[in-house]
């Protein structure tokens, strides 16, 4: 009887010695994730991670607690067995950690002593880097930053909808979870395109409105014409966007654009439009690339399946030409900091226009594509071809559609940009690092380096109400 205690003893203690090899397994570093910060993956907030640690870490101590209750209700003489059956559970405890995986981690008993895994070289440049803060880096201080109304107050509200916080402080895991979540955008940044409202885009031209269009057929990119620069309010700084540009037209555009240099250069459009069009990449987020971008920009870029350049009429009056080297942006690449006044992002599905979303990600259904409809102010002052926070020169019309007092309309540029993204919530586009991604900050530029005999050609067409 004696023996057989002794035996049931060694059994309990070995059982012990094992739940903890587990229980240390369980919460140490587990396979290291790709690098390429996944929204989708994103499925909880910092906060939640946290508490789900917390509860972790309750459920542990629960567990320890019942051991030690266990081993009080044993009889005497197993208690006075146990410390050495202990013992030689303890001397092969290092053996099996040994043993264990390198993607798992060393199997620890306490989980207080666990170290820091170790990192590969892209984790750790990665990680390396400054995260991203709410106000601007040096670079961006020293020089006035893309699209952004120089005039405008920055508001506390960190989206058109939500409220500023600090950036999410990493848990005691120190995962890759809270890297991506520090990055953006946010599962909330999402939203299914049957769950947008339908609205209408247009006002309903009147009367006197001009209903005609004219399409530049300039290409989707497929020369690979990219840079982080932006002649029309960074003009000089190399990397003044802090985020990667897709051009088409103009084959030239680069910080240091001038009008000399883009009347000069070739084009990729038709009809001899040397125009300049550019807009913000979008990258799948599930690939693991540019990851080690100062701005946060990581993941592969997708190329717009198509790319319509379409100019149209005014609902109340007839278009005038637009002046040759005109500068006209649209949107704020930092709405996300400054609030939706100059927000001008809209996103949508093919099949689902009519339902566009101005400040989230749509998710389309399976055969639908991405869309992009970026809307260009067309109410020009009569004088200028650019103004010093580069809007006041050329605004929107009202709501029913008219020019306001004292401007004239020209046509009114609008970018539609299809896009074939991963399912899901795994696609983002670029943006300055404290903007986290925000789909409220798309945007895009345009200069007009049009002949002039083609400029006539496009307003004989909308007023015509001609399809060009």
């Amino acid at each position: 009887m004696r023996r057989s205690r002794r035996m049931a003893a060694a059994m309990s203690a070995l059982a012990i010695a094992a739940g903890g090899l587990v229980s240390a397994a369980v919460i140490g570093v587990g396979p290291a994730r790709a690098d390429h910060c996944d929204p989708a993956e994103a499925t909880a907030s910092p906060s939640a991670t946290q508490q789900n640690q917390r509860q972790n870490d309750q459920q542990q101590n629960d567990q320890q607690d019942a051991d030690q209750n266990q081993q009080t209700d044993q009889p005497q003489d197993q208690q006075q067995q146990a410390p050495d059956q202990q013992q030689d559970a303890d001397q092969q405890a290092p053996e099996q950690q040994e043993e264990a995986p390198q993607g798992g981690g060393a199997a620890i008993l306490d989980p207080a002593q666990s170290p820091e895994p170790e990192e590969s070289a892209t984790t750790q440049s990665r990680r390396s880097r400054p995260r991203p803060s709410n106000s601007p880096s040096p670079s961006q201080s020293q020089t006035q930053a893309p699209d952004e109304d120089p005039t405008a107050e920055p508001s506390q509200s960190a989206s058109p909808t939500g409220s500023a916080s600090a950036s999410p402080s990493a848990t005691a895991t120190g995962g890759e979870e809270e890297e991506c979540a520090d990055l953006g955008p946010f599962p909330e940044d999402f939203v299914d395109i049957r769950q947008v409202a339908p609205r209408q885009l247009d006002a309903r031209a009147g009367r006197n409105g001009s209903r005609g269009t004219f399409v530049s057929q300039c290409g989707t990119n497929r020369n690979g014409h990219n840079n982080p620069d932006n002649f029309i309010v960074a003009p000089g700084v190399s990397n003044g966007a802090h985020h990667l540009h897709d051009y088409v037209g103009n084959v030239s555009t680069d910080a240091f654009s001038t009008d000399e240099s883009l009347a000069a250069a070739d084009t990729t459009c038709r009809q001899g439009d040397k125009s300049t069009y550019f807009w913000p990449v979008i990258r799948d987020r599930k690939v693991d690339a540019n990851n080690n971008d100062p701005d946060g920009n990581v993941g592969q870029v997708l190329r717009a399946r198509s790319a319509t350049l379409q100019f149209r009429g005014n609902a109340a009056s007839r278009v005038v030409a637009m002046p040759r080297f005109i500068r006209i942006i649209t949107g704020d690449a930092k709405a996300a900091t400054n609030g939706g006044a100059n927000a001008r992002a809209g996103w949508s599905c093919t099949g689902f226009q009519n339902r566009i979303s101005p400040d989230k990600y749509t998710l389309c259904p399976r055969g639908s594509q991405l869309l992009r409809i970026l809307d260009f102010p067309s109410c020009w002052d009569g004088q200028n071809t650019d103004s010093a926070n580069h809007r006041t020169h050329v605004v929107f019309p009202g709501q029913n559609g008219a020019c306001p007092q004292g401007t004239k309309a020209i046509p009114a540029l609008r970018m539609t940009l299809a896009y074939t993204v991963p399912q899901g919530a795994s696609f983002a586009v670029d943006a300055f690092p404290e903007q986290k991604h925000n789909p409220v900050t798309d945007h895009a530029d345009f200069a007009n380096v049009m002949p002039d005999r083609l400029m006539r050609t496009v307003v004989d067409c909308i007023n015509r109400g001609r399809r060009c």
